[in-house]
C-alpha cells in the first residue's frame, strides 16, 4: 500500500469518526419531526450558510464541471463561479432567505410540497410536487455517488469503485437518519471548514506547480499553449486567457444562469431558510455564505482552467471526468507534505458531496415521507409512526440511490443532466411568485410547473428522436434555462387571467400578515 492510500484512510476514518459523532449528538434533538426536517427552526447563521454552500457544490462540480469547462474554456469559467456566488447565492439570500422563513413558519410547513398545498390551498399540487422532487432528485442522487466512487478509484485501482460508493452510502444512512437536519447543520460546519481550507490549499499548490509558473507566469504560459497534434479537443491559448469564453460565450452564459438561477427553484437550497432561526441570522449568513461560495466557486474553476498546462495537454484515459483526479496525483503525489495534502482534498471532495447529499436524501425522503404517503392514504399518521416512516424513507432513498449508481443504467444517470434544470424550470415560478405576490392563483402554480416540465421533456423528446438522447443532454442547459423563464413568466400571465375566490383572497391576506412582523 502507498503512501497516499494511507494517509487517504487515515483522514478518512478521522472523517468517518466525526461524523459518526454528529449522528449520535443530533439524534436527541431529532425525535420530532419538526426537529428531524427544519431542526427546530433554531439553526444559526454559520450552520445554515455552510449548508447553503456545502449543498451548493458537490464533487460533481469539482470533477464533473470544473474539469470539463476550465479544459475547454480556460480561465473565463470563472465567471460560472462568480455567478454562483452573486445570483445563485448573494441575490437568493436577500430576495428570499426572510419571505422564506416568514411564511414557512408561519404556514407550519417543513417541505416544499407542503408549502405549495398550504400556499395554494391544493393538495394535488402537493403529490405532483413530491413526484416530481422523489423522481428527478433520485438520479441526481446517484450520479454524486458515481462522481465520488470514480474519485477514490482513482487513488485505489485495486479497489472496485462500488465499494467506495457502499462505504459513502452507510456513512450518510448512519448520521442523517439518526440525526436528521441538525446532524446535516453540524456536519455542514465541518464539512464547510474542509472545503475552505481544503480548496485554498490546493489552489496555491496548483498555481506553484511549475508547469503552471505560479501567478505571474500563469497567464503567460496559458496564452502561450498550443494543442497536440491529434487532440480530440484542439484549442489555443487565445481561448484559454479570454476572460470572456470566447467561442464558448454563449455556453458559459447558459451554464451560469442554469446553475445560478436554478437555486431559486430548488428544494433541497431553499429548505435551508426553513430552518434559520431569526433576521439576524439571515443577515449574517448572507454575507458567509456569499464569501464561502466566492472561495468554493471560483477556487474550483481556477483549478480546472490550469488543467491543461498540469496535464501537458493530454486528455486523460478516463476523459473529462478524470481530468481533476489526475492533475490532483500529478500536483500533489509527490513528498509527504503533498500526499497529506493529497489527503485533505480528497475528503475535501468527499465532504462537498456527502453535504449535497444530505440535503437530497431529506428533501426527496421528506417528499415522500411527509407529503406523498399521507396524501395517497388520506389517513392520519401518529407523531412516532410518521417520524419513524420518515427514517426508514431516508434509508430506502440511500439505498436506491446506491442501486441506481451501482447499476450504471444509462438512461437513470443520463437523467442527471436534466435533474437541476427540471425541477427548478418546475418551481421557479410557483415558488418565487407566491413570496411576492397575493394575487397568484392556483391554476397559475400549476400551469408554471407543468410548463417547466413540459419544456424540457418535449424538447428532449423531439432532439432525442432526431438527433439522439446524447445530443439532447449536449442541450440541457439551454433546456434547463428555458424552463425557468417559462416557468417564471407564465405564472403571472396566468393569473392575470384567472381569479381568486373571496374566500381564497382573504386566506391568502392573512398569510402574508407575517411579512409584517419584524
Amino acid at each position: 500500500m502507498g503512501k497516499d492510500q494511507i494517509f487517504t484512510i487515515v483522514a478518512l476514518c478521522i472523517y468517518a469518526a466525526a461524523m459518526v459523532l454528529v449522528g449520535r449528538v443530533s439524534y436527541s434533538k431529532s425525535k420530532s419531526l419538526d426537529g428531524f426536517l427544519v431542526g427546530g427552526r433554531k439553526i444559526g447563521a454559520w450552520a445554515t450558510a455552510f449548508g447553503y454552500g456545502t449543498a451548493y457544490f458537490s464533487a460533481v462540480v469539482f470533477v464533473g464541471y470544473a474539469g470539463q469547462h476550465g479544459w475547454n474554456i480556460g480561465i473565463g469559467s470563472i465567471w460560472i463561479g462568480i455567478g454562483n456566488a452573486i445570483l445563485g447565492c448573494l441575490l437568493s439570500w436577500l430576495l428570499f432567505a426572510n419571505r422564506t422563513r416568514k411564511i414557512t413558519k408561519s404556514l407550519n410547513t417543513k417541505t416544499m410540497p407542503e408549502y405549495f398545498e398550504k400556499r395554494y390551498n391544493s393538495k394535488g399540487m402537493k403529490i405532483l410536487a413530491a413526484t416530481i422532487i422523489f423522481v428527478f432528485l433520485l438520479p441526481y442522487s446517484a450520479a454524486v455517488y458515481k462522481g465520488l466512487g470514480s474519485l477514490f478509484g482513482a487513488i485505489f485501482p485495486a479497489v472496485p469503485a462500488w465499494v467506495w460508493m457502499l462505504i459513502i452510502a452507510c456513512l450518510t444512512a448512519v448520521y442523517l437518519v439518526a440525526g436528521g437536519y441538525m446532524a446535516s447543520a453540524y456536519s455542514n460546519l465541518i464539512q464547510g471548514v474542509i472545503m475552505i481550507v481544503g480548496v485554498i490549499c490546493l489552489v496555491f499548490a496548483v498555481l506553484n506547480h511549475e508547469s503552471v509558473g505560479g501567478i505571474n507566469g500563469f497567464i503567460e504560459n496559458l496564452g502561450s499553449f498550443q494543442s497536440a497534434e491529434g487532440d480530440k479537443y484542439p484549442i489555443t491559448g487565445d481561448q484559454l486567457t479570454n476572460i470572456f469564453g470566447g467561442s464558448s460565450f454563449k455556453f458559459l452564459c447558459f451554464n451560469i444562469m442554469l446553475t445560478s438561477f436554478g437555486t431559486w427553484g430548488l428544494p433541497q437550497m431553499i429548505g435551508k431558510f426553513y430552518a434559520i432561526k431569526d433576521t439576524a441570522a439571515i443577515k449574517r449568513g448572507t454575507i458567509i455564505s456569499t464569501i464561502f461560495c466566492l472561495v468554493i466557486g471560483c477556487g474550483a474553476y481556477l483549478i480546472g482552467s490550469t488543467s491543461r498546462l498540469v496535464l501537458g495537454g493530454q486528455l486523460p484515459k478516463g476523459g473529462i471526468d478524470a481530468i481533476i483526479p489526475t492533475l490532483l496525483t500529478t500536483v500533489l503525489g509527490n513528498g509527504t507534505l503533498g500526499l497529506i495534502l493529497l489527503a485533505i482534498i480528497m475528503v475535501l471532495l468527499l465532504s462537498a458531496s456527502m453535504s449535497t447529499l444530505e440535503a437530497v436524501v431529506l428533501t426527496s425522503s421528506s417528499a415522500v415521507a411527509v407529503d406523498l404517503i399521507p396524501a395517497i392514504s388520506k389517513k392520519t399518521i401518529k407523531p412516532e409512526k410518521h417520524m419513524l416512516l420518515t427514517r426508514i424513507v431516508c434509508l430506502v432513498f440511500v439505498a436506491c440511490s446506491f442501486i441506481f449508481a451501482t447499476q450504471n443504467i444509462p438512461i437513470i444517470v443520463s437523467l442527471m443532466s436534466f435533474s437541476w434544470g427540471i425541477v427548478s424550470g418546475c418551481f421557479i415560478g410557483p415558488y418565487v411568485w407566491s413570496l411576492f405576490s397575493k394575487r397568484i392563483t392556483k391554476y397559475a402554480a400549476y400551469a408554471g410547473i407543468v410548463s417547466g416540465l413540459l419544456t424540457v421533456g418535449v424538447s428532449t423528446l423531439v432532439i432525442s428522436l432526431n438527433s439522439g438522447f446524447a445530443s439532447a443532454a449536449a442541450k440541457s442547459p439551454e433546456m434547463g434555462v428555458a424552463a425557468m423563464a417559462i416557468s417564471f413568466v407564465i405564472v403571472p400571465l396566468v393569473s392575470a387571467l384567472t381569479q381568486n375566490s373571496d374566500a381564497e383572497k382573504e386566506r391568502v391576506e392573512k398569510i402574508f400578515e407575517c411579512l409584517k412582523e419584524d
